[in-house]
């Protein structure tokens, strides 16, 4: 049996590094909705200002995403992810520690790192693995969501476990970010940098930055704004699904499960949905779809709240499929890495500025209104994802080539 070639193992090992990747980017967000009111409890913050905790990662997200372009491009991916990484471990240590503002600096440190890995990821998987875009990158948002799951389901009993204190439940992680760090960090030593394009094409043949005909293209704001859309329901849930669901009069426990359902159905969803994408350049019919289930989804939690896990399913549905088709488009819909490298920041800087204000919102209406109403605002906000998922999705790619 002949023995793989080194581009393939380079290939193979940079998906498996990506991969890694993704087990870092969700948990040390999705660990803290379970113990929402136990930090509240503890540091005496009130519902407004812990939807402002909730918003203050996506924040962190749109900013780091607008930063990380540049070093991209003179230094690599590689080294940009690898310091990112140790930021991020860094700052989820920060986050726990008895330390005024430390709560505060910490969660913004890690949603600006984790920014990195969320704008690089689409451009090393499109250079690596350029015929299975959808595919890798299934399997990237799966290991995000599997991590982000596990977070969610283990943060009330190991809290409980340690004596009902948040800090050590979710400092504990920065161990397994430290260790993915270390394989980045060899990674970047044996990657040179690989500049992409900087110019594309526009009408008439006159070549430009691609910063900036990137920023002029209708179809790439369509795309930012489906990526901020889909994030903002996500990050709502993940972060008030268990305050909404208590108020409902679901235990506690319960409530935390069922996040875990919500991200464990949306990674298996987000893994079908490459089928159904495989060879199919219009991909707006499936946009509807997977956005009509979360418009489904909070309509019948609000009305029929004693089915709250079949809701949280189809949510979960929703969720993970958009997650995987807005990652997708980046690579789908553009020529280069390089250009994928720009549409993903853009996206991520426009879109996660969007979900930014989910969670901030959902807070503020929940403790002034009623708990409830944060699945009419999810649900509305889904409305809307149906309609711009009809431009994101279309087929074409953004810059040509």
């Amino acid at each position: 049996m002949a023995r793989p070639g080194p581009e393939r193992r380079t290939a193979v090992a940079a998906v498996v590094a990506v991969l890694l990747l993704g087990v870092c980017l969700r948990a040390p967000v999705t660990a803290v909705g379970p113990l929402i009111e136990r930090i509240g409890a503890d540091t005496g913050l009130g519902t407004t200002a812990l939807g402002l905790l909730g918003a203050v990662p996506v924040i962190g997200f749109g900013i780091g995403s607008a930063l990380v372009h540049r070093p991209a491009v003179r230094f690599g991916p590689e080294r940009v992810v690898a310091v990112a990484l140790m930021v991020l471990a860094a700052a989820v240590v920060l986050r726990s520690l008895p330390v005024p503002g430390a709560l505060w600096v910490g969660t913004a440190g890690l949603g600006v790192a984790i920014a990195a890995g969320n704008v690089l990821a689409p451009a090393v998987i499109k250079r690596e693995q350029p015929h299975r875009i959808a595919l890798v990158t299934a399997c990237f948002t799966a290991v995000m969501t599997t991590t982000g799951a596990t977070a969610s389901g283990l943060a009330v009993p190991v809290s409980d476990a340690w004596g009902g204190g948040w800090r050590l439940p979710l400092a504990a992680f920065a161990g397994v970010v430290a260790v993915v760090a270390v394989l980045w960090v060899v990674r970047a030593r044996n990657s040179p940098p690989q500049p992409g394009p900087t110019t594309a094409a526009a009408p008439g043949g006159v070549r430009q930055p691609v910063v900036a005909r990137m920023w002029r293209s209708r179809s790439a704001w369509l795309v930012s704004v489906f990526m901020g859309l889909q994030s903002s329901v996500f990050y709502i849930l993940v972060t008030w699904l268990p305050t909404v669901e208590a108020e409902l009069g679901l235990d506690p426990r319960a409530a935390g499960w069922h996040l875990f359902v919500y991200q464990v159905v949306g990674m298996v969803s987000g893994l079908l949905l490459t089928v159904l994408m495989r060879g199919r350049a219009d991909l707006r019919g499936l946009g509807v779809g997977i956005s009509l289930f979360s418009v489904t989804a909070m309509t019948g939690l609000y009305l029929l709240p004693g089915a709250a896990l079949l809701w949280v399913a189809l949510a979960a549905v929703g969720s993970g499929s958009a997650l995987v088709l807005a990652l997708s488009l980046f690579g789908l819909r553009t020529a280069h890495p390089g250009h994928t490298a720009q549409l993903s920041s853009m996206a991520q800087t426009v879109g996660y500025g969007i979900a930014a204000g989910g969670p901030l919102l959902a807070g503020w209406v929940g403790g002034t209104a009623g708990w409830e109403l944060v699945l009419v605002l999810a649900g509305s906000i889904a409305v809307v994802q149906t309609v711009v998922v009809l431009g994101a999705a279309r087929p074409g790619l953004i810059l040509g080539r």
